[in-house]
């Protein structure tokens, strides 16, 4: 049985932005024109985290990257490396080969400012040369610009940050996302008359602005609904500092504890506050669900 051959894209991908989508779209499209498997080569953990000893807020999980990948790009094979120090230190042509050889690769394609090996000595340009003497495709892809600047997983960071999320959603190219399975907490929310689904960000995963947002939020059976979610530490029924993200569906009923859904981040509505009572606080959700309703009402307009 013949091996199968990969046309790759090499990158981190958090976010997986508009500049990869650059990537990813070339990917496949060389893919098809060598009759490849489209793939991407990622990481578990940030590179940086290890080069430069300084911790990089992800705007995703290796698992809520595979997701946009496979969702919104059509591509199924994506490959994690686990990044440590061996890795780190291993020459750029010995790390490259063993990826062509390993994966099987006929068509590298990498971003501008790729680079792979100790000191970080496998630019992108020195592995298009490699690949061109050794008879493989290799692109480079520009940069992709929006508002005069270079697409960046920085930026987009600052924005979940700030709370900007249409401004994220135009350089993400889709909502930010949290996928997650479905915790059980107080339900507060049932007794409220306003059910909530509970949530948590993944350990190193960047934290949105504290608030309230207009959501939307995915089932694993392929319906979305409209919902208020909170994000933050629920300050009127809890004296805890973990941070929660409680989302109330509009217009469903059911119990989707130990489930998986995803929560896709539209608008900020209001900061978190807290509330004098639990009642003040469920007439708030009801009120902020109207808000939700009325936003995705004008973004269908």
């Amino acid at each position: 049985m013949t091996e199968i051959k990969r046309a790759i894209a090499l990158g981190f991908f958090d976010g997986v932005h508009i500049g990869h989508a650059a990537l990813l779209e070339r990917t496949k499209q060389r893919a098809q024109e060598i009759g490849a498997v489209p793939s991407v080569l990622s990481f578990d953990v940030h590179p940086d985290t290890l080069v430069f000893g300084t911790s990089v807020p992800l705007i995703n999980s290796a698992i809520g990257r595979e997701d946009i990948i496979r969702r919104q790009f059509g591509i199924d094979n994506v490959v994690f490396l686990h990044f440590n120090r061996t890795m780190m230190q291993m020459d750029w042509v010995d790390f490259i080969e063993s990826l062509i050889r390993e994966l099987n690769i006929g068509w590298i394609v990498v971003g501008h400012d790729f680079c792979c090996g100790y000191r970080g000595l496998g630019t992108a340009e020195r592995i298009k040369d490699y690949c061109e003497s050794h008879g493989l495709g290799c692109d480079i892809i520009s940069p992709v610009m929006l508002e005069g600047q270079i697409v960046s997983s920085t930026r987009i960071r600052q924005l979940i940050a700030d709370g900007d999320m249409e401004q994220a959603r135009r350089w993400l190219g889709h909502p930010h996302i949290l996928s997650d399975t479905v915790h059980s907490g107080y339900h507060l929310g049932q007794k409220m008359g306003t059910p909530t689904i509970n949530m948590y960000f993944p350990e190193g995963v960047i934290v949105p602005r504290h608030g309230v947002y207009a959501t939307k939020v995915w089932l694993e059976d392929g319906s979305s609904h409209i919902a208020v979610t909170n994000v933050g530490v629920r300050p009127t029924v809890s004296e805890g500092e973990r941070v929660s993200v409680e989302s109330h569906l509009l217009d469903y009923n059911g119990n989707l504890y130990g489930r998986q859904a995803r929560v896709e981040f539209y608008h900020f509505l209001r900061p978190e506050t807290k509330f004098g009572d639990v009642a003040s606080l469920g007439e708030q959700i009801r009120r902020d669900a109207e808000q939700a309703r009325a936003y995705f009402a004008n973004e269908a307009d």
